[in-house]
């Protein structure tokens, strides 16, 4: 059962109840995020997703994750680039006491001064630590590659220079401009009743004040670059990005099936010809990225850097192959049963039915139609694969990033 609600301030509200579960996870869903930066607060968003752990007038830092695990309650939260969210998981008895603190957490952090410099130092080790993990960070260059310095090719960490200058004013300020009722989600998912999951998003989110909210628009910048970056590290890493289509287009279950059969599991055409028969990755993998204003699909390798050029050869094969004769028959029924089975799985985990319910009617103000979705998988055929792939791997649009001990940048 899946019901929805609208606060009087525009905070929205939804709850699925998953009757014969044992647990609960509930989460604050926040529509900010790198994407909606400008260059003076461009790594805010997730510095301020940090600080909100940092102390309110009632619990110090540490205080907050003692009460959690007092309660036996797991929390975390995480930014990206249109999204941050504050999420909580306990057990069904412990759900008020858990939503009370992710309520103070969210709506009473104080940015005590002392903290904000320590974890200024905890953010730029974080930064220092992407720079350290060659997947991650050419996967950031990619972005860039694709998107340029602003909007969607942002980094989320954002520049160790912005973070070291962020003032308590000016991570208020965004908050007062971002964090309106009308731009938040409360999503509950799990063995909890209706009842007790609106009466606390009353009680705690009800008292915010209604605001003058604006959306931002991220500018939405298609650039065709080749980024490198130099390392001196054992593997090579390179990652192509061709144009996709935006959330909202008609063959999204297309093109999510589309990309299990080239890259999504260990049948798919890359893992088999570029690993198991050529030997020349250990991972190897595509996915897509879908946005309300643009799309963005993503092939990734990892390769011994002697070999880098002869991999990045064999990827760029299997795709041309793979625009060029479509797929078969078997590969589209398989990729289509796992893209049920991913989604059937999805159903029985409260922390994935919180995001997907609550992203559904934060992004799209309605309820996410498990049976709509599983009926538009059902009813794809062959031919609906063929169409998206033929709305991608424009070569002459694509851009590419790589990281690692290389003489020159793998290129298309």
């Amino acid at each position: 059962m899946v019901t929805t609600k609208t606060l009087s301030n525009g905070v929205r509200v939804i709850v699925k109840r998953m009757e014969g579960l044992l647990s609960v996870t509930m989460g604050v869903l926040v529509g900010t995020g790198a994407a909606y930066e400008t260059d003076e607060e461009d790594g805010i968003s997730h510095f301020i997703e940090h600080m909100q752990f940092k102390g309110t007038d009632k619990h110090t830092a540490f205080g907050l994750s003692d009460a959690f695990d007092a309660l036996g309650a797991q929390v975390n939260a995480f930014t990206g680039k249109d999204l941050t969210c504050f999420y909580a998981k306990s057990t069904s008895d412990h759900a008020a006491e858990a939503f009370s603190l992710l309520a103070e957490l969210f709506l009473d952090s104080t940015f005590p001064e002392d903290e904000m410099a320590r974890e200024k130092g905890v953010v730029i080790e974080e930064i220092n630590m992407d720079e350290d993990s060659p997947e991650d960070l050419c996967l950031d260059l990619l972005a860039r590659a694709a998107y340029g310095n602003r909007g969607f090719g942002r980094n989320i960490l954002g520049p160790a220079s912005n973070v070291r200058g962020f003032t308590r004013e000016q991570l208020f300020a965004y908050k007062k401009e971002r964090y309106c009722p009308q731009n938040i989600v409360i999503s509950f998912a799990g063995n909890i009743e209706l009842s007790l999951a609106l009466e606390l998003t009353e009680q705690y989110f009800g008292r915010m004040q209604p605001c003058a909210f604006t959306q931002r628009k991220p500018p939405v910048v298609r650039e065709i670059n080749n980024l490198f970056r130099k390392k001196p590290i054992e593997q090579a890493h390179f990652a192509f990005a061709f144009p996709t289509i935006a959330r909202d287009d008609p063959s999204f279950a297309a093109t999510q099936v589309m990309n299990m059969i080239l890259g999504g599991g260990m049948s798919s055409r890359l893992f088999k010809k570029v690993r198991e028969e050529l030997g020349l990755a250990y991972s190897v993998y595509s996915y897509s990225s879908h946005y309300e204003e643009t799309g963005l699909f993503t092939v990734y390798a990892g390769v011994n850097p002697q070999k880098a050029e002869s991999a990045a050869e064999a990827v760029v094969k299997v795709i041309e192959e793979f625009k060029r004769d479509g797929v078969t028959q078997e590969e589209f029924l398989r990729g289509r049963e796992q893209m049920k089975s991913g989604n059937i799985f999805s159903q029985e985990n409260t922390s994935s039915q919180m995001l997907l319910y609550g992203k559904q009617l934060l992004y799209k103000n309605e309820v996410y139609d498990f049976e709509k979705r599983m009926a538009e998988i059902s009813a794809l055929a062959l031919d609906d694969i063929h169409a998206a792939i033929a709305r991608n791997f424009e070569f002459e649009k694509a851009c590419v990033a790589s990281v690692g001990n290389l003489e020159k940048a793998i290129a298309l």
